[in-house]
């Protein structure tokens, strides 16, 4: 019988005794180390690092910008960084998708059964059709942004209504109803701490 994904990711973090989560967001053209110059030294880095924090690590957070932007090549990479990883840790694919209808299933599939990804990041903004077909993957879940760490997330996402609710906990108490805590979680920013209390409460 499989764990469910937050009884594997309780497990993963318990016998590690860590919580720590890494991204992976290389970037060639900043990289100190002048050995790594291509994808093919970039991913031989990529597993040295991986190789050398597994036993330390739940979780690794692949951001799709920094391999999407090598096309082909850089997706090719991802898979193979993912197929590593190989259920030594928990690995989320940091990708922020939204979407609805018939996109959305085929980005559920892309993540959940092509890329076998355990998570993925997702904004809820356009509604629970654009969450719900993630949901329905088995042992999978979704990571919602609620308050996001960015200057921008003042925008709209502290945005009160009549009654002085911010937008945030407006999606915080819409969304906790889709899920459950077996494949759903929550983006907040580390620079959102002093929320932290009011959104354990919600």
């Amino acid at each position: 019988m499989k764990y469910s994904y937050y009884q594997r990711l309780k497990n993963m973090c318990d016998a590690k005794n860590s919580y720590l989560c890494i991204g992976l967001d290389f970037d060639l053209d900043k990289m100190k180390n002048k050995n790594v110059k291509n994808l093919v030294s970039l991913e031989s880095f990529i597993k040295d690092v991986i190789d050398s924090t597994y036993d330390l690590c739940a979780a690794y957070k692949p951001n799709f910008a920094f391999f999407e932007k090598y096309g082909p090549s850089g997706m090719k990479l991802l898979e193979s960084v993912v197929e590593y990883i190989d259920y030594r840790s928990i690995t989320i694919a940091d990708a922020k998708r939204g979407d609805i209808g018939n996109t959305t299933n085929k980005y559920a599939e892309a993540f959940f059964k092509n890329l076998n990804f355990d998570a993925i990041t997702v904004s809820p903004y356009m509604g629970s059709d654009s969450v719900k077909p993630f949901l329905e993957y088995k042992n999978k879940w979704v990571i919602l942004l609620a308050l996001t760490s960015n200057n921008g997330s003042l925008d709209f996402q502290m945005l009160e209504d009549s009654e002085g609710y911010p937008l945030y906990k407006k999606v915080l108490s819409t969304s906790k109803n889709w899920g459950n805590q077996d494949n759903l979680m929550y983006v907040v920013g580390a620079t959102k701490f002093e929320e932290l209390q009011k959104i354990r409460k919600i």
